[in-house]
């Protein structure tokens, strides 16, 4: 098993007051990675920043967790995934966000599960089959 990161796990996160990089190892029981979109989520945050100090600090602690968790790219099967995730969910009338869908595809093509801050998990749980682990819980 494993786990893929969400950004809301991370904010949790760093509200504790912990650095990404270090508090991610603490899941060293499991392989954590991150999705390519909640990579492109982190780099907005970095591309948003309003001084260029913000920016290279947010830049480094983006390079600090991606030292420990592996970027997974969004290809043809996680696509494929998030397809047929979407009709299921859609049929049902509870879709998701796009980017949360993504990353939902990219934890079951690859059996893991998702790590979520609290109080973000509620549509993750709609997604047949996904587990899901809340920071809270863990820490």
């Amino acid at each position: 098993m494993g786990l893929v990161i969400d950004t809301s796990a991370l904010i949790a996160i760093e509200r504790a007051g912990a650095e990404w990089g270090r508090a991610v190892a603490g899941f060293a029981e499991e392989p954590v990675v991150i999705a390519a979109i909640g990579y492109a989520e982190l780099m907005v945050g970095v591309e948003l920043a309003d001084t260029p100090q913000r920016a290279a600090r947010r830049r480094e602690r983006v390079e600090a967790l991606v030292a420990h968790c592996p970027v997974v790219e969004f290809g043809a099967e996680i696509a494929s995934i998030w397809a047929a995730t979407f009709a299921t969910l859609s049929r049902a009338g509870e879709t998701i966000p796009s980017n949360d869908l993504a990353i939902a595809a990219t934890a079951l093509y690859l059996g893991f599960g998702v790590l979520v801050g609290p109080g973000d998990e509620k549509h993750y749980r709609r997604v047949p089959g996904l587990r899901c682990e809340v920071v809270a819980a863990l820490s």
